[in-house]
């Protein structure tokens, strides 16, 4: 069952593990999210089967969101992992050794704005002024400031209130919040109590991507157990948008989330795995434009000079 306590224990010890303790060359080791296509990979070992073949075994380390999955990434605890749009432009920001390995287009598409029981809010423009809880240098992060902008308002015509997902949670249902910003499965636990509303989803202000990112140093070094990876990850979504039922089923037993939360959370997403083209550079860099002019991170990045290249295609044909 995902809990407070659970989530915030794996993400601290997937954040801390030591390089000592971590396995030889011929392990690779993935940071994954309790959602999504990861997941699904590993109930079926799919990543698991395309790398035997090279001698590769694969070990996994649970996070509860984003940035701390990044963290551990670019100091090379974990080799690969999948995070929603805003985490990779703050680990770059702040010179972390990664790369985006892939795409899931859509991938971050079950996210929303939610008003608790009772909350008197029935537009975007009616959040000025009000205590707005969402993670720091998350998707939710990205998201409500572009929705803000929808509505006329900046950044700083809300109260940010800075909290993790599950700390997020436990003061949105203790009504210390306003409003919560916050992602699936979160989002499909969080509307399923009593007189929760939404005011918004994040697929009707701006695009929601998803990112399959590697460490630099390993993907360099291996880059043909990067692209085997993320090969693996293409079939399961291919098999993903087939059977979504059975992903539901599959998601709701590893993650102790009741069915039919499950079931909107697999609704929403988009399973299609592609590279890192043109329009999704384009798409991260103006986040992290739109970043840098609000003075959330401390300098202006380019995106497409992380962007890695699997072996046999030329940088820039994505």
């Amino acid at each position: 069952m995902l809990t407070r306590r659970s989530l915030l224990a794996t993400a601290l010890v997937g954040a801390a593990l030591p390089h000592a303790a971590r396995a030889a060359d011929t392990t690779f080791r993935i940071g994954y999210q309790k959602n999504g296509i990861l997941v699904v990979a590993k109930e079926q070992g799919a990543i698991e089967a395309k790398l035997k073949p090279l001698g590769v075994t694969v070990s996994w380390v649970e996070f509860s969101f984003g940035p701390p999955l990044l963290e551990a990434l670019g100091l090379n605890s974990i080799a690969f992992g999948q995070t929603g749009d805003a985490p990779p432009i703050f680990a770059q920001a702040a010179g972390s050794n990664l790369v985006y390995a892939a795409a899931q287009p859509g991938g971050g598409s079950g996210s929303a704005i939610l008003l608790p029981n009772g909350s008197p809010i029935r537009t975007l423009a009616e959040l000025k002024g009000k205590r707005v809880a969402f993670a720091k240098g998350s998707s939710a992060h990205n998201f409500i400031i572009a929705a803000l902008e929808s509505a006329g308002l900046t950044y700083k015509d809300i109260e940010p209130v800075i909290l993790a997902p599950a700390d997020g949670a436990a003061a949105f249902a203790r009504g210390a919040v306003d409003a919560w910003t916050v992602w699936d499965p979160y989002f499909a636990i969080a509307e399923r109590g009593e007189g929760v509303r939404v005011l918004v989803q994040a697929s009707d202000i701006i695009p929601t991507n998803n990112f399959f990112l590697a460490n630099k140093t390993y993907a360099q070094a291996n880059p043909a157990i990067v692209a085997a990876a993320i090969e693996a990850l293409s079939e399961v979504a291919v098999w993903c948008e087939a059977n979504r039922s059975k992903v539901a089923f599959s998601l709701s037993k590893v993650t102790g989330v009741p069915l039919d939360a499950t079931e909107r959370t697999v609704g929403r997403i988009r399973y299609t795995i592609a590279p890192m083209n043109a329009g999704v550079v384009a798409e991260q860099q103006r986040i992290a434009d739109r970043f840098h002019a609000l003075g959330v991170i401390p300098r202006p990045i380019r995106v497409a000079d992380i962007v890695w290249t699997p072996p046999g295609e030329t940088p820039g044909n994505g």
